[in-house]
């Protein structure tokens, strides 16, 4: 799954960046979504779930769970950008790639 900030700003760095990565732990705990592996860059964020929640409810919960609390606490967010997130976002599935591979490339 990858999801960008509103007008693909590079807004995801340095505290932001770490808050998000405890917010997106905490958000998919609190649904039973497994995180296998997540990234995230200054100007989006890529992560591999394993979930029997539904991907749309999953990735839903975690933009609206995030984007409140780091508007909240980072007050630049609420200046720059009328929304934290894009609407949109995009998920691909792996078929048959081995589960180290998809690791690897999400940390590369």
């Amino acid at each position: 799954m990858v999801w960008c900030p509103k007008y693909r700003r590079k807004v995801l760095v340095g505290e932001v960046e770490i808050r998000l990565k405890e917010l997106i732990l905490q958000a998919a705990s609190e649904i039973q979504v497994d995180i296998i592996e997540m990234e995230v860059m200054p100007d989006h964020v890529l992560m591999e779930v394993d979930t029997q929640f539904g991907v749309h409810k999953a990735v839903k919960n975690i933009k609206g769970t995030t984007s409140y609390h780091l508007r909240k606490e980072f007050k630049h967010l609420t200046t720059r950008l009328p929304t934290l997130w894009t609407n949109s976002y995009f998920v691909s599935t792996v078929g048959g790639a081995p589960l180290s591979a998809i690791k690897q490339y999400i940390e590369n």
